[in-house]
């Protein structure tokens, strides 16, 4: 069967990872620009970045030199609502101009709402922990639909929320640097109360018909044995409660099934599931490796030298397909992989060129994954690799390279990788070659 005619083939980035230009246009300051400072390598932020605000142009040409069925990008909340109430023009203005590029290109636009920068305003009056958050974030979701939905089709609500959460929350790795793990709960509430209003905000205002997903991560747990025992208890695991706010049956089974896991129980009502549990066109989901290889689970088939990512990420490539097939199985929802990637440790070599054939093979082998779910019937929509270039990789700063595009941040210069010219033709021949 092979990947569908329409497969939208991609890449992915996020606001403030590759924008640039914190401070211009009425941008105000979002958590990852004010509070950055001591918790990121080498004092890097993003500042300046990739300045994709000001490069947009020159970097959808690229896209459309590689051949891009579509590309998802996030909108920055501060860029749009610089403080409560008010609506920044010229931020979706930016935006408007970006979409109209890419469909200029040929390149289908894919909205993420939230990527992680919370606006500073809204820090102030309690984050995530404040459940008045929801109502801003229905103010923003707005003014982003009756800006952009008229183009645009695909829609993201929030990404990786278990990431944000946890990380920022509870362990204190990401932005807003906090440890309070008893917060989880309530955090949990408010961010799946905050999607629910913003799918309803969609559907309610978009001038097209949107297909609505979000983009969530979570433990992907493979079979170590293929027999039907392997199979079963890997499928288990993989939605088990113990793995708390990082799990993904802590999520995504209120938001997709309307079940509430047991630990939030006390947390989330009957009430909030009507709002909570809103129906979705596909289910979207970012992962990069199966974590019963990451080192957190005992597992025989670790091994010495076992190959792994610059970020020190086990190279899986079975995930792709077990957690695509475990999660149309579990959620009967399309699939739209909205990240898969790897960071590798790329330069500018002699010839003036970006070799990085890790990242080749790696794609490769992660792609006959995702074909094989494919070719098993499962309603497979598109595939959006992590990064189109690279970028601020959060508190690793500048040193992590996941993109398809070289960027030198000295200059700005891009150079296309190798792997640009391999997706490329992955991409002409939807997936034949591989």
């Amino acid at each position: 069967m092979g990947f569908q005619k329409n497969f939208l083939w991609g890449a992915a980035s996020a606001a403030y990872q590759v924008e640039g230009a914190y401070d211009e246009d009425g941008k105000t300051a979002g958590i990852w620009d004010a509070l950055n400072a001591g918790h990121v390598k080498n004092g890097d932020n993003g500042n300046v970045s990739c300045d994709h605000y000001h490069r947009y142009k020159e970097d959808v040409a690229l896209m459309k030199k590689i051949g891009l069925k579509s590309y998802r990008f996030s909108v920055s909340w501060p860029r749009v609502i610089p403080k409560p109430g008010k609506i920044n023009e010229k931020g979706l203005d930016f935006y408007s101009s970006l979409v109209d590029e890419l469909l200029a290109a040929g390149i289908e636009p894919m909205v993420t709402l939230f990527h992680w920068n919370l606006p500073m305003w809204m820090h102030e009056k309690g984050g995530w922990e404040n459940e008045a958050v929801a109502d801003y974030f229905t103010e923003y979701t707005k003014a982003v639909v009756e800006k952009l939905s008229d183009r645009v089709t695909y829609w993201m609500t929030i990404n990786e929320p278990q990431c944000f959460v946890t990380l920022g929350y509870s362990m204190g790795i990401h932005a807003p640097f906090l440890t309070k793990p008893e917060v989880l709960p309530s955090v949990t509430r408010n961010v799946m109360l905050t999607h629910g209003k913003a799918v309803q905000t969609i559907r309610r205002y978009a001038v097209k018909a949107p297909k609505i997903g979000l983009a969530p991560t979570g433990s992907g747990i493979t079979p170590l044995e293929e027999t039907a025992e392997g199979i079963a208890y890997a499928r288990n695991a993989c939605y088990s409660d113990l793995d708390g706010s990082f799990g993904n049956s802590w999520w995504m089974d209120p938001i997709i099934l309307g079940i509430v896991p047991d630990p939030l129980r006390d947390a989330i009502s009957t009430a909030d599931l009507k709002t909570i549990c809103q129906p979705l066109d596909f289910f979207g989901f970012n992962i990069y490796n199966s974590q019963n290889y990451a080192g957190m689970i005992e597992n025989p088939h670790q091994y010495p030298g076992l190959p792994r990512t610059a970020m020190d990420w086990p190279v899986t490539p079975e995930c792709l397909y077990w957690m695509t097939k475990f999660h149309y199985e579990r959620y009967h929802l399309p699939i739209l992989i909205t990240e898969n990637g790897m960071a590798s440790c790329d330069s500018i070599m002699l010839d003036g060129k970006v070799h990085d054939p890790q990242r080749i093979d790696f794609i490769h082998r992660y792609l006959l994954e995702l074909k094989k779910a494919a070719d098993e019937g499962i309603p497979v929509i598109g595939y959006q690799y992590w990064s189109i270039m690279d970028n601020f990789e959060w508190a690793e700063g500048y040193d992590k390279r996941f993109g398809l595009v070289y960027v030198d941040y000295r200059t700005g210069k891009r150079t296309l990788k190798d792997s640009a010219d391999f997706y490329a033709e992955v991409i002409r021949t939807n997936g034949e070659n591989l």
